[in-house]
């Protein structure tokens, strides 16, 4: 492409820099034998603005119209500051006699001035600082210790069920794997005010102040492999609404005549130990309970579910009554049927692997640290499915 095809090229660009464009349009003026003078009325600039960019086309060519290095303004912050800020957002405000949970860029700032790091200091300048680390104070994480001592075996059981298999044998397709617990305290909050829907240029609009219509549990079963919930309200988690629950479940097909109907469940006291497994069993001979391991409910699927009923379903929370949350409840799990595909679940024997040999490091990190007279117990994130 020749110079003066790229020229034109720029000169009518919806992308190049506006500055660009018009310094490529002096130059195309200046080779049609326009004037000074007449390009800088063409163009809407100086004269002055005509000469120089003509001045530097003609000694570096198409190089010349981009805009030169320039310096910027220097550092006002040393590298040795940004290390002490960096250092100060690396502690928890309360070791340092701050009365704050956790930094902001605003309190560093201020901080980073009261301890005489620095002068004069923005929160802006404090973010870019951090940035380069990848520091977030203001931000922080949840960990739980783990323990259950058979972590690993009943985690184990539980993926290897999503798998289809129990016990390392394949389940027949006469075998069923239930995922169930309870959504508690869904409170039904009628507001003062109508819930205003949608409109040009403006949100749902919903009023802050409330009264209180009392708070029911939602129980729900789902069905792993087929990716169907069954659900029942009550007043309140138990025994007896759990039971509820499962004989909605085992008495309809297919469940009532499988082999086995495996329901995982968490630790929760409405279905805890070995007793609930033989309250179960004495009811529906074919169903297994399975625990997932203590403090590690989000192997349980069905929280999935709940999550999809707390952003569809629940929130904005606007309920006349407990009968209204019921129906919803109620209309939603029929409606999901219909069109729910069973979940991608994402955490596999080998991520389960991986997260053990992290507590191990951990705790041998943590010997390692600590005086060995000293008992601890092992530490663990819960990883998302």
């Amino acid at each position: 492409m020749s110079e003066r095809r790229r020229l034109e090229k720029l000169a009518y660009s919806r992308t190049a820099e506006s500055g660009l464009v018009v310094r490529v349009r002096i130059v195309l003026d200046a080779a049609r034998g326009y004037s000074n003078n007449t390009i800088a009325a063409r163009q809407g600039v100086h004269l002055d603005t005509v000469r120089t960019w003509r001045g530097r086309y003609a000694d570096h060519g198409l190089d010349g119209l981009q805009d030169r290095p320039r310096s910027g303004r220097p550092p006002r912050v040393t590298p040795v500051q940004r290390a002490e800020i960096k250092a100060l957002a690396c502690q928890l405000p309360a070791e340092t006699g701050v009365p704050l949970s956790r930094w902001s860029s605003t309190e560093l700032a201020t901080e980073a001035i009261g301890r005489g790091i620095t002068a004069a200091i923005s929160a802006s300048t404090i973010r870019r600082i951090l940035a380069q680390d990848a520091l977030k104070p203001w931000q922080y994480q949840s960990w739980v210790f783990i323990r259950d001592p058979h972590f690993a075996a009943k985690a184990t059981r539980v993926l290897d069920l999503y798998q289809r298999i129990f016990d390392g044998v394949p389940l027949d397709e006469n075998e069923y794997v239930i995922s169930s617990d309870e959504k508690t305290s869904i409170q039904a909050r009628c507001r003062c005010h109508p819930t205003l829907p949608p409109g040009t240029a403006r949100m749902m609009r919903v009023n802050h102040e409330y009264g209180r219509g009392g708070s029911l549990a939602y129980l729900a079963a789902y069905d792993v492999h087929h990716a169907q919930v069954f659900g029942h309200c009550a007043a309140k988690t138990g025994i007896v609404p759990f039971m509820t629950l499962v004989e909605k479940v085992m008495t309809c097909e297919p469940y009532a005549s499988a082999e086995r109907v495996f329901w995982v469940v968490d630790n929760g006291s409405s279905h805890r130990g070995q007793a609930a497994a033989d309250r179960l069993t004495a009811r529906f001979p074919n169903a297994v309970l399975v625990h997932t391991p203590v403090h590690a409910s989000w192997l349980n699927q069905v929280e999935i579910f709940f999550s999809i009923v707390q952003r569809k379903v629940v929130s904005p929370n606007d309920f006349t009554s407990l009968d209204q949350i019921e129906d919803r409840l109620t209309t939603f799990g029929r409606r999901y049927n219909q069109t729910a595909r069973p979940f991608e679940w994402k955490f596999t024997q080998t991520d389960l692997e991986n997260l053990l040999a992290r507590i191990e490091r951990h705790e041998q990190k943590e010997h390692s640290q600590q005086p060995t007279d000293r008992t601890h117990q092992t530490a663990a994130s819960p990883a998302a499915a």
